[in-house]
């Protein structure tokens, strides 16, 4: 099966601690590996004011996650957001992961043209 490469942006409850926040990155980057996915990167962008009002909540912090995995990771992922009272919203965007093409030397310009 064709992997690619996913980035899934989550948002978190503003009331919640720091250890609380720490332990949801870890719980989320746990069940992506054990379901074989491969992880690229994890941004904690912070706490920042929401566009508009969710569930009462006008700032949320922000979370990113970049890995690479089959696309069944994707479905057991955001069920477990969804069921998470800590996360507010989130969303995951999937692009395809370019084929590394072999480069052929640049052919030489003629000289005075």
């Amino acid at each position: 099966m064709k992997d690619y490469m996913y980035e899934t942006m989550y948002i978190l409850r503003p009331d919640i601690g720091e250890d609380a926040v720490d332990e949801a990155i870890g719980r989320y980057q746990a069940l992506l590996k054990d379901e074989g996915a491969e992880l690229l990167e994890t941004q904690h962008r912070g706490k920042r004011r929401l566009a508009y009002e969710i569930d009462d909540h006008r700032d949320g912090i922000y979370i990113q996650i970049n890995f690479t995995g089959p696309g069944e990771v994707v479905a057991k992922l955001e069920r477990a957001m969804r069921l998470s009272e800590d996360v507010i919203r989130y969303l995951t965007v999937k692009q395809e992961i370019e084929p590394e093409e072999t480069s052929a030397p640049p052919s030489a310009a003629p000289a005075g043209a």
